[in-house]
């Protein structure tokens, strides 16, 4: 019985989270055929320092699933953006959230929303750094 309604769960959260990938790769393929790649070449200049900030402050304002900033770091890497900025975007998209913010100073208190807030956009640019240092280190990085 508990695998019949483990997988009735599954399904019922698969076909929920369907729907939102084909829109984000609908709006994907809009903004890719909109924004020419050159535009994240002046947003993202592959500075090691700048572009983690850069890709943490994005992340930070985005607000949507974070299956969707999955699909998102894909094409941002796809065009050429440095692997240190989409690491920062996708921990910062998943963890900063700019856009909540109002609502986590009403319910936890203006100074602790601030605070995790400004905690997680550092620890989401120094895990971008840790990230692409371990690969380098390991073989794996860019």
């Amino acid at each position: 019985m508990e695998i019949l309604s483990s997988a009735k769960k599954t399904a019922k959260t698969f076909f929920q989270v369907v729907p939102m990938i084909a829109g984000v790769l609908l709006l994907v393929s809009l903004l890719t055929t909109a924004v020419p790649e050159e535009a994240y070449g002046a947003l993202f200049t592959g500075h090691p320092l700048l572009d983690p900030l850069v890709g943490a402050a994005a992340g930070s304002v985005a607000a949507g699933n974070p299956v969707t900033s999955y699909v998102i770091g894909g094409e941002l890497l796809r065009v050429g953006v440095s692997l240190t900025a989409v690491t920062a975007f996708i921990v910062a998209w998943v963890s900063v959230g700019v856009v909540s913010l109002p609502a986590e100073m009403a319910v936890m208190g203006r100074r602790f929303a601030l605070a995790r807030t400004m905690i997680s956009f550092l620890c989401a640019v120094a895990m971008a750094l840790l990230v692409v240092f371990v690969l380098s280190v390991l073989g794996g990085g860019p």
